[in-house]
């Protein structure tokens, strides 16, 4: 029964791939109408473009403005700062943060329509963050009398945690 289904495949196969001629029935295409219509000239000016200025209430053609603002946490270390001026195209400002390795940085810029944007950084030591670390060696185990302790005194930077978030 299996080989009956088999054979019945193959030949439904070979007749759609077209090996087994196949007749085909043809009908004729509708014949193509013609038709004709008339229209008279249209007459096509192009318009002219309006120009019209368009006045907005919230332009200010000589903007001005003044900010500042400075974040001092003795938590978690963050000191920056940021003030900047505007009078009309020109803008002037100065931005200063404390880097990782204990400088301050600060970054004094100035915007114009003819310079561009034009910034002087500088860096400055923090020795204020210096913190003093005492440390005690003990006396060798090899003598016989006891020496006394030694003291060493060095100072190293304390390492300041910078969080920049724009």
């Amino acid at each position: 029964m299996a080989f009956k289904f088999v054979a019945l495949l193959a030949f439904i196969a070979v007749a759609s791939a077209g090996v087994v001629p196949v007749a085909q029935v043809y009908h004729p295409a509708a014949a193509p109408t013609t038709v004709i219509k008339s229209f008279a000239p249209v007459a096509y000016a192009h318009p002219q473009p309006v120009l019209a200025k368009h006045h907005d209430d919230q332009y200010d053609p000589h903007p001005q403005y003044k900010f500042a603002y400075e974040v001092n946490d003795e938590h978690t270390g963050d000191n920056h700062s940021h003030q900047e001026e505007r009078d009309g195209d020109i803008v002037h400002g100065e931005y200063s943060l404390i880097d990782a390795d204990g400088f301050r940085r600060v970054v004094q810029y100035t915007v114009d329509p003819h310079s561009g944007f034009n910034a002087v950084g500088n860096r400055i030591p923090l020795d204020q963050h210096v913190k003093t670390v005492v440390k005690q060696v003990a006396a060798p185990v090899h003598y016989v009398a006891p020496a006394p302790a030694t003291t060493f005194v060095k100072q190293y930077p304390v390492p300041i945690a910078y969080h920049q978030h724009h």
